[in-house]
């Protein structure tokens, strides 16, 4: 949102504008329901649509929140009930009122996640697209909100919304509102100072004191280095960012970000392995308040909540996002670096073993966006040949621009600087081609053509061996191990292929696909995956002769096994001098 913007709408708040109010109370918490009211006063139109969301700040599917709304009733500022009159499948008609509308409705929300609600006796976690019908003619606004907290469960609030009293808060307009995840629950709270601005950490979880105590130095330390790759925190909105976790096992693990807030959620408790295996989502979240929540893509802005939003960008907004959160991790010292750089080999064999390169650039890949982000469907795809994901595909690339950028004594931390000093600080939406003209003027119109057309508009993969090496890495393969290339389950049939086999593997090759059933290697028969796998790597012959099932019917192939195409990345005791001091210039803390 546009700072000057934002200033007028408080300054218009504050000057006693019409308030759309909203209540929310939940005494049938432990059916999932939740009881709504909501007042639109001095509506100037003769009919008032009012709307629920088809999708969410920060995804580009749909959801189709309405289909948990129901008795939903009308009535006029006396008290009189209005006609209400459904005119399409996410929208009502509300006539004949005399200038206030007030409704009510109930929700059903048992969804814990970065997009649904959840209301149960635990908590209420409000995804405020998924809980409040809005009215898109009166979205400019301020609004209130009370929440009618269970005080039996020792229920308290944390939001990005302003305080006002008790449990009422406030928001500018309708967008805000939209963007502002609330958690109501008995959760524990710590805090920050930084440069003015405060840090909150409401975590929601059955832990100890001691462990949220750990958990939130390392939160510190990010918070610090992702500071430092900008040199500065984001103005937030009221001074104030609030990490909103929630780490119970009723929820659905997830991690959302908002302007100054991110819904943080998972089933492991920090006990149970959550200490290591959360905080890199805190990472990701956190370095999304500048890039994608201020450092904007232009198709993004304003958010569209009436269908499906689609930018060409997501390799930038969510993939660098994705490559920074190990570095991250790494910088806080809560990875090693052997940690870290091993821990690219997944990341890196799943992009450059996919033969979805074929057919899509990462702006191709940020397209799809709409098919893939928690969107849903009946029919089977072939993502495992068509699709991959610009988290992992940016992120990747995102590696190879720091290093080639290195290897002229620059870097993406200043890179990513002035795409905030451009783009960020003063909140003017990007597209594409002006990532690629601010890598000109930082790196040299050359360097930057040259990217961005291999890279970006094209698939070619970078040459890693000689940036990997330049920082003291080795990527190496195996070829001297076979690979078959089908994923296997164990039925009581027998090993299962389930899921489309790889273009270009033998698998593929042979004509094997996702739901046959294999039943021998060589007349031998396999029972379990590591029987197959063992049974692969220790054939006397590089073609292997398959029986399988396929719609019940007992057929024959053969598979030409090739050698195993996986890189392994690793640390380079003998790397030079000059390479050792490159990496850790790359990896240190800031």
């Amino acid at each position: 949102m546009n700072k000057i913007l934002f200033a007028l709408l408080l300054l218009g708040f504050s000057l006693n504008a019409q308030t759309n109010t909203y209540h929310i109370s939940f005494e049938n918490a432990e059916h999932h329901e939740a009881q709504i009211t909501a007042s639109f006063p001095q509506v100037k139109s003769n009919s008032l649509i009012l709307s629920m969301s088809r999708t969410s700040p920060g995804r580009y599917a749909l959801h189709e929140f309405v289909k948990n709304v129901y008795d939903l009733k009308a009535t006029n500022s006396k008290g009189a009930a209005l006609e209400v009159k459904r005119i399409d499948p996410y929208s009502w008609e509300i006539s004949d009122h005399d200038g206030t509308v007030n409704i009510e409705y109930k929700l059903f929300a048992n969804r814990g996640d970065g997009t649904y609600s959840q209301i149960d006796e635990t908590h209420a976690h409000l995804n405020m697209p998924a809980t409040f019908m809005f009215a898109e003619e009166l979205k400019h606004r301020p609004i209130k909100v009370h929440f009618g907290v269970r005080k039996d469960l020792n229920w308290k609030v944390a939001t990005q919304l302003k305080l006002e009293s008790g449990t009422t808060y406030s928001a500018p307009d309708l967008y805000y509102f939209l963007d502002s995840p609330t958690e109501i629950s008995d959760f524990d709270l710590k805090e920050f100072e930084t440069n003015g601005q405060t840090i909150q950490f409401a975590l929601h979880h059955k832990g100890t004191e001691e462990e949220f105590d750990q958990y939130f130095d390392q939160v510190k330390s990010i918070v610090e280095q992702e500071e430092a790759v900008y040199g500065e925190l984001p103005d937030f909105d009221f001074d104030k960012y609030t990490f909103l976790a929630c780490y119970m096992p009723n929820v659905s693990g997830d991690g959302m970000e908002h302007r100054n807030s991110t819904i943080l959620t998972d089933k492991e408790s920090l006990s149970d392995g959550g200490m290591k295996g959360n905080i890199g989502t805190v990472a990701h979240e956190f370095f999304h308040a500048w890039n994608v929540e201020r450092i904007r893509p232009a198709e993004l802005e304003p958010f569209d909540f009436s269908g499906a939003n689609m930018t060409g960008s997501l390799w930038f907004a969510e993939g660098f996002t994705s490559y920074y959160t190990g570095l991250m991790l790494c910088r806080a010292k809560v990875n090693t670096p052997k940690e870290y750089v091993e821990g690219l080999s997944g990341t890196f064999n799943y992009v450059w073993n996919s033969p979805a390169l074929e057919y899509y650039s990462p702006v191709d890949m940020s397209y799809q966006a709409t098919f893939v982000d928690a969107a849903t469907s009946v029919d089977p795809t072939n993502w495992e040949n068509t699709f991959v994901s610009y988290y992992s595909y940016g992120s990747i690339l995102g590696l190879a621009l720091d290093l080639s950028l290195r290897e002229k004594e620059l870097n993406l931390d200043d890179f990513m600087e002035l795409m905030w000093e451009k783009y960020g600080k003063t909140e003017v939406a990007y597209k594409v081609e002006d990532i690629e003209k601010s890598l000109a003027e930082y790196a040299g119109e050359q360097f930057a053509a040259e990217f961005f057309r291999d890279h970006i508009y094209n698939s070619k993969m970078p040459n890693y061996q000689e940036l990997f090496k330049s920082v003291g890495i080795s990527l190496s393969r195996d070829a001297d191990k076979f690979h078959f290339g089908a994923d296997l389950t164990k039925t009581d049939e027998g090993l299962r292929i389930y899921r489309n086999t790889f273009k270009g593997s033998p698998a593929y090759a042979a004509g094997l696909d996702s739901g046959d059933i294999i039943i021998s290697l060589s007349d031998k028969l396999v029972t379990t995956p590591e029987e197959f796998a063992e049974q692969i790597q220790n054939s006397d012959y590089e073609t292997v002769k398959v029986k399988f099932k396929r719609f019940g019917e007992e057929k024959e192939t053969k598979v030409i096994l090739k050698g195993n195409p996986t890189y392994s990345i690793k640390l380079d005791e003998n790397a030079s001098e000059k390479a050792l001091q490159r990496r850790k210039k790359w990896l240190e803390a800031k």
